[in-house]
């Protein structure tokens, strides 16, 4: 018999619509980051305040992905029956993604925090963001064809994870929006800088 939290939560189907609804959410929110980069002198401020944005929003999806792992490899029996990813994507991607997500927004936040515009740590930011980019494009092109049959299954427990990725938005746009400042503060030493190289 199933028990009340598995209805509550779909069970590993709702585990499955969860991380493809972030998903689709990153996706876009990525894409709007992405752009930033073509101007990222002038768009700085956009560029930190989406970065911070998509923090707590990557969070979920790192925790319902890791979620999906442990309850395989700890036995659970519907996690298994439905088997794990390809293991390329298990043992070769997905830990070049994870440790290049960390490293990635990592590194921002302590741009953000030191107010640095260049040096070691900008150094890093851009090489993780390379592997990032590599590691992501293989990871989105390796599940893209099954997003729309998952996000059309009809998987009790909507009500629940509706919430918890709203709370995940709302908790990015807190962050955001709290370190608005600190975002204008790097955005007028980056212009400063480009002002002072142009003479």
């Amino acid at each position: 018999m199933r028990s009340a939290g598995r209805l509550r939560s779909g069970g590993s189907v709702g585990n499955e619509h969860l991380t493809a609804v972030a998903a689709v959410l990153l996706v876009v929110l990525l894409a709007v980051e992405g752009a930033t980069l073509l101007g990222i002198t002038s768009l700085l401020t956009v560029h930190v305040f989406v970065g911070m944005l998509l923090i707590p929003v990557v969070g979920l999806k790192l925790a319902s992905t890791g979620w999906r792992m442990a309850r395989y490899y700890l036995g659970a029996e519907e996690y298994v029956r439905r088997g794990p990813p390809h293991a390329v994507l298990r043992t070769v991607v997905a830990p070049l993604l994870v440790v290049s997500t960390i490293t990635l927004f990592g590194t921002g936040v302590l741009l953000l925090a030191r107010g640095e515009t260049e040096g070691t740590v900008l150094g890093l930011h851009k090489a993780s963001f390379i592997v990032w980019l590599g590691a992501a494009g293989v990871h989105v092109l390796a599940h893209v064809a099954k997003l729309p049959r998952i996000l059309r299954a009809r998987v009790p427990g909507h009500a629940l994870r509706a919430a918890v990725l709203a709370s995940a938005v709302v908790a990015g746009a807190a962050l955001a929006t709290t370190t608005l400042p600190a975002a204008d503060h790097l955005q007028d030493r980056a212009t400063a800088h480009v002002r002072f190289d142009e003479h």
